[in-house]
């Protein structure tokens, strides 16, 4: 699901020549289709991470899956600048959840003291599909034209969205396969159940450091969709690269966030062990972040296109690193109410990706340069690791809360 939803997500800023040719689309004007989704996404992705602590991540990963995989192939039936906003938009409607939803997988499913690297293997999966992209898709552009992307990838997820409802189970008791020793692993960790009562909204709210980490996470994502949405063009119209270079050297940053997810969930859960949750991920967070802060600012500066690449795959690949350790934090303060506080934080940080992906537009529509608003992303990074040094994820809902108010 990771690598699909990825692949999907940056399928329309790879297809940015294509589209943008067809359509006439000013800086502004390619802003708003990419932010659309990220809109809708922030707006959904509660009421997504609610549903499936609820009712179960079994059903709402599927709906989440058929309703996006509908909404991916409409974009390819689009004639106006209108139909493109709309149809993204409404493709992020479904996507909405999909991470939180699968945070909650996690918190059923693996101890707590693997949360971290189970979240690295699903983060790290998403940045092989980010790494995919240009890769699979410029060339199917080349040949078959932009519109066959989201053809293509519509029924990629229509077939995942069917062998997840026949395979999964949200109970790992009722998981075939699943042995009496694992089985007694995973409970004896400190899985949590699946939550019995409705939300504890009131209780949840009130945690001060949720707050302090959905405010974080807010400033953190103006990095990672500068990423997913404005890289690709930053990099040909910006940096001076050419459409097949961008195609060849745009999933270096996404192979390098791959490892950084896989590297960041292991160096987590064995530094966990030694100095606890708190100081760990507090620790891990912030300083990837002033990192990754730091050389997002050098790309805007520099012009060797060697040393950008090289900048800009390190940048990526030090964020990515701290990413299992946020989501890490955040389930931990949610407890059993995992998908909830996560829904929250992602919520935020698409609303951040909202608002850098809007405003990016028109910095480069009133200005004329690529560099001053990624200078922006750069301070909001920077933002953002003060913020998360502060956090205490051992503050969240006590035990007994979790399951039973």
């Amino acid at each position: 699901m990771s690598v699909i939803t990825f692949l999907d997500r940056l399928a329309i800023p790879v297809a940015e020549p294509g589209i943008r040719g067809e359509f006439h689309l000013s800086p502004s004007e390619w802003g708003w289709v990419l932010s659309s989704y990220v809109l809708a996404n922030a707006l959904f992705e509660i009421p997504s991470g609610a549903f499936g602590d609820r009712t179960g991540q079994r059903v709402e990963l599927t709906r989440i899956t058929l309703w996006w995989s509908a909404f991916t192939a409409a974009t390819g039936w689009t004639r106006s600048f209108l139909q493109m906003v709309s149809s993204r938009f409404l493709f992020g409607i479904g996507a909405a959840g999909a991470y939180p939803n699968a945070a909650g997988v996690i918190s059923r499913w693996f101890p707590k003291k693997e949360h971290a690297r189970a979240q690295g293997f699903v983060w790290g999966s998403s940045r092989l599909g980010g790494a995919l992209a240009p890769l699979l898709l410029v060339p199917l552009q080349r040949v078959a034209g932009w519109r066959s992307i989201f053809w293509l990838l519509g029924g990629v997820g229509l077939v995942w969205a069917a062998a997840w409802w026949v395979w999964f189970r949200d109970d790992p008791a009722a998981m075939s396969g699943v042995s009496p020793s694992e089985l007694f692993e995973i409970q004896s960790g400190g899985a949590e159940p699946k939550a019995r009562q409705s939300v504890p909204w009131v209780r949840l709210l009130a945690l001060p450091h949720l707050w302090l980490v959905v405010l974080a996470y807010f400033c953190y994502a103006w990095g990672s969709w500068f990423y997913f949405g404005w890289f690709t063009t930053w990099l040909v119209r910006g940096a001076g690269f050419t459409v097949p270079q961008m195609g060849l050297f745009a999933s270096l940053p996404f192979l390098m966030g791959f490892v950084g997810n896989l590297v960041g969930g292991v160096v987590s859960e064995r530094l966990v062990v030694r100095y606890g949750r708190g100081r760990t991920y507090r620790a891990v967070t912030s300083i990837c972040l002033i990192f990754g802060g730091g050389l997002l600012l050098s790309m805007s500066i520099v012009r060797s296109h060697m040393v950008i690449l090289a900048m800009a795959t390190l940048g990526f690949g030090i964020m990515d690193l701290m990413l299992p350790s946020a989501w890490a934090m955040c389930m931990s303060l949610g407890g059993s109410y995992g998908g909830t506080a996560t829904g929250m934080m992602n919520t935020a940080g698409n609303l951040g990706g909202w608002i850098c992906t809007v405003l990016f537009g028109y910095a480069v529509t009133i200005t004329g340069n690529y560099n001053l608003p990624l200078r922006g992303v750069a301070a909001m990074v920077f933002l953002a690791a003060i913020l998360f040094s502060r956090v205490d994820c051992t503050q969240g809902l006590p035990a007994d809360l979790s399951v039973t108010s």
